[in-house]
């Protein structure tokens, strides 16, 4: 058996310390900066303009976003104005956001 015995643990030297603290601290520097762009650059996504309507739908199990561009985004947006309940009016204001109105 190549292992029949356990090594003895080696105690750490000084250089293996700063080695780990090294890398501890640029872990926390890459969360800290990815934390940070987060916060100050959200992303378009859940913003509706530009002919884009990103709608958050409540569902039984949480939100659902509904996020559309282009003839998708006018199309749900037709049927949307065609209709008067609670879905459609999410819809509507949305729509209006994204600069499609009805017809």
């Amino acid at each position: 058996m190549p292992f029949a015995t356990i090594p003895a643990a080696e105690q750490a030297t000084g250089r293996d310390r700063r080695l780990i603290v090294a890398v501890i601290a640029a872990v926390v520097l890459v969360l800290a900066g990815v934390a940070t762009w987060a916060a100050v650059r959200p992303g378009s996504y859940d913003v509706s303009r530009n002919g884009c309507i990103s709608v958050n739908l409540p569902g039984p199990m949480g939100g659902n976003i509904v996020h559309q561009c282009g003839d998708a985004a006018r199309n749900t947006c037709r049927h949307a104005y065609a209709a008067s309940d609670r879905t459609a009016r999410l819809y509507q204001a949305q729509c209006r956001l994204a600069g499609i109105y009805p017809p």
